[in-house]
Parts: structure tokens; C-alpha cells; sequence
């Protein structure tokens, strides 16, 4: 299960990457439909709204894989407390009665 959900986790990585180079810091997404004319079927702004929507999923799938990696790193280990680790490892000290003297 964690190999399926980590190499889904990369190929999502790598596609993000890939989709945020595409877009121009102006919004115009590779300037895809010219600056002249509008009309069309993928106009720059449509591109742009495209590939940021695009971008939004890739992301929330991103944070979700992550999330479901780190569920699966901690599956096998037990939550201890630092407090039952000390108890532990102190000394145990046998109790001797006392008795008491008379005066």
C-alpha cells in the first residue's frame, strides 16, 4: 500500500511541477490564444483559469498523499510517553520493614 500511495504521490509531484512551469507569472498561461482577438476556444484567460484550477488539484492531492504517507509511516509504532520511559528505567528499591524499637 505504501508503494502504490508514494508512487502516486510522485507522479502528482512531478505533474504539479510541470503545470506551475506552464503558467506565466502574468496569468496569461503561455500566452495560448494570442493577445489580438478574443473568441475562441481556449482564450489565455481560459487557459489561465485551466491550469490554475488544474494546479488547485494537483495541489489538494498533494497535501492529501502526504497526509496519507505519514498515517502509513506511523501505523507500526506505539505512542510511549517520556514519563513511562523514566518509570521504566528507574531502580526498583525493595521495601524492607521497619520495625520499631522500644525505649
Amino acid at each position: 500500500m505504501t508503494t502504490i500511495l508514494l508512487t502516486i504521490h510522485i507522479m502528482i509531484a512531478v505533474a504539479l511541477v510541470g503545470i506551475v512551469l506552464l503558467q506565466r507569472s502574468e496569468g496569461g498561461a503561455l500566452g495560448i490564444g494570442g493577445s489580438g482577438g478574443g473568441g475562441g476556444f481556449m482564450t489565455a484567460r481560459g487557459t489561465a483559469n485551466l491550469l490554475t484550477r488544474i494546479t488547485a488539484f494537483l495541489a489538494a492531492a498533494f497535501f492529501l498523499t502526504s497526509i496519507g504517507l505519514a498515517i502509513l509511516a506511523g501505523n507500526g509504532r506505539q505512542s510511549t510517553s517520556i514519563v513511562d520511559e523514566v518509570i521504566q528505567s528507574s531502580p526498583v528499591i525493595p521495601e524492607t520493614p521497619v520495625v520499631p524499637t522500644e525505649q
